[in-house]
């Protein structure tokens, strides 16, 4: 049956110039359009368009649904005046989605004025809550979503996520301008004439670290040759030749990689690809594997240099495996990104300083890296953990404290607050001072990086973007 009405996605800005096709409203376009509705994207992530802009824009058209998907970071800084341009300027439903709103849906829809919450995966609740909006039926039947009425707000019971992700269709790439999303990455080892995306090949993890919040649990996978047949899709249309996984964890099996190097090889397809990949399955013969597939680029969680440090955040790791994943990456001739945070439970002066020792002694000089603190992000154990201690008092105080994702938070250490940031402060300007040493020699942009994370730190420079714009060319 043909299901009719109008609805917009709005691509909240990031500031930046580097912006990833946006996977989830692609997704949603595609289950939408599937039963005929019109479907529109707003990018103010590409255009900068301002919120004055969207105002002039809804003010001359009409949905049933706008739909605004985001991260917890992006909250306060954006989406907030956000909601409420849309609010003012919109007769549909306002619906959140995302792992930004998904833990905490009552808060976000009292501080924003939403009309709905989708809570994890949408391509199923999104159709329900079209039909429902047009046909006048009965939020309350619908799962997984959380709605206001009036002054009240309503949780209902969490939809189960869908089994096979090869049901989903392929993203509705036509609702976007392709050409500016596949040109504007800038990945390792990319070269003039190559074209990069993103494309989600699984949903979830196989583990669940403190730090880290999950809309679902456990991991499931879209078939290989699903995944493939996306990238000849996309390589046909598009020219896309390099493509950025934005799976929470690409490679989590052996048999999965060797799969993959089965079916670029039938399809005669030659790629370049960039992912994350987690260290305790990793060895010689899939780093093998991953060259021949055309990887450019891993990047690792190891998060820490001290066991105990992983182990009190659930990491299921180890420092040798992560030793060990870094010697083969590098000797594979594949580039390396080493993950490192600090400030967490069990964290000391001496953890820091283990770290930098660790990325000094591995890094590729492929990315320049430097330590964030954790931040307990809502929906997350160390969120919990947090509210139990009594360093966070819920959402509100959360948001409130919220500036920066290399600004510490709460204090998980015993380190006196005084002392964090100047520990931190010089951990990364020996980690950004022996960067630029071996790679530009440019200690006057080393400098300048050392500078802003002093503002940052000791100032009030808080719309630093990190240090990864920094990188040498």
């Amino acid at each position: 049956m043909t299901l009719k009405g109008r609805v917009l996605f709005i691509i909240h800005d990031l500031y930046q110039e580097d912006n990833h096709l946006p996977l989830g409203p692609a997704y949603l376009g595609a289950v939408l359009k599937k039963q005929g509705v019109t479907v529109e994207a707003y990018c103010q992530d590409l255009f900068h368009h301002s919120n004055q802009a969207l105002a002039a824009h809804l003010a001359r058209n009409t949905y049933d649904l706008i739909g605004v998907g985001f991260l917890a970071a992006r909250f306060t800084e954006t989406v907030i005046d956000l909601c409420a341009t849309i609010k003012r300027h919109n007769r549909g439903w306002l619906i959140l989605g995302g792992h930004g709103p998904t833990p905490i849906p009552e808060y976000m829809l009292k501080k924003t004025g939403a009309d709905v919450v989708i809570m994890g995966e949408a391509e199923e609740t999104i159709i329900d809550l079209l039909r429902c909006r047009i046909d006048g039926g009965d939020l309350s039947a619908i799962k997984g979503i959380a709605f206001r009425n009036g002054a009240e707000i309503t949780i209902n019971e969490r939809r189960p996520p869908i089994k096979s992700l090869d049901s989903i269709p392929f993203p509705e790439w036509s609702l976007f301008p392709m050409e500016k999303y596949t040109n504007c990455l800038s990945l390792f080892r990319q070269e003039k004439g190559d074209r990069a995306v993103g494309i989600l090949t699984s949903r979830g993890c196989v583990n669940r670290c403190a730090f880290c919040y999950r809309m679902e649990n456990g991991i499931r996978f879209r078939s290989v040759e699903n995944v493939v047949e996306e990238m000849k899709v996309l390589n046909k249309t598009y020219g896309v030749n390099y493509f950025h996984p934005q799976d929470e964890l690409f490679i989590a099996s052996k048999k999965r990689a060797f799969e993959l190097h089965r079916q670029l090889k039938k399809n005669k397809l030659t790629i370049k690809f960039a992912c994350n990949a987690r260290v305790d399955i990793f060895d010689q013969e899939l780093a093998s594997c991953l060259k021949e597939c055309g990887c450019q680029f891993l990047n690792f969680g190891m998060e820490s240099s001290d066991q105990n440090v992983l182990n009190l955040m659930n990491k299921g790791t180890s420092v040798a495996q992560n030793i060990k994943a870094a010697e083969i990456t590098r000797k594979a001739g594949i580039g390396l990104g080493l993950n490192f945070i600090w400030g967490n439970i069990g964290d000391t002066e001496e953890s820091l300083k283990n770290n930098v020792k660790l990325i000094k002694e591995y890094t590729t000089y492929d990315q320049l890296r430097t330590i964030r603190p954790v931040t307990p992000y809502p929906g997350c154990d160390l969120y919990y953990e947090a509210i139990r201690r009594g360093l966070l008092a819920g959402p509100e105080d959360f948001f409130n404290k919220f500036k920066n994702s290399d600004l510490r938070l709460v204090n998980f250490t015993e380190i006196p607050e005084g002392e964090f940031y100047q520990l931190l402060f010089e951990a990364n300007k020996e980690l950004i001072r022996d960067h630029y040493w071996h790679t530009t020699r440019n200690m006057d942009q080393a400098q300048a990086l050392i500078n802003d994370f002093k503002g940052l730190y000791f100032g009030n420079k808080i719309k630093f973007r990190g240090a990864r714009h920094y990188q040498a060319a």
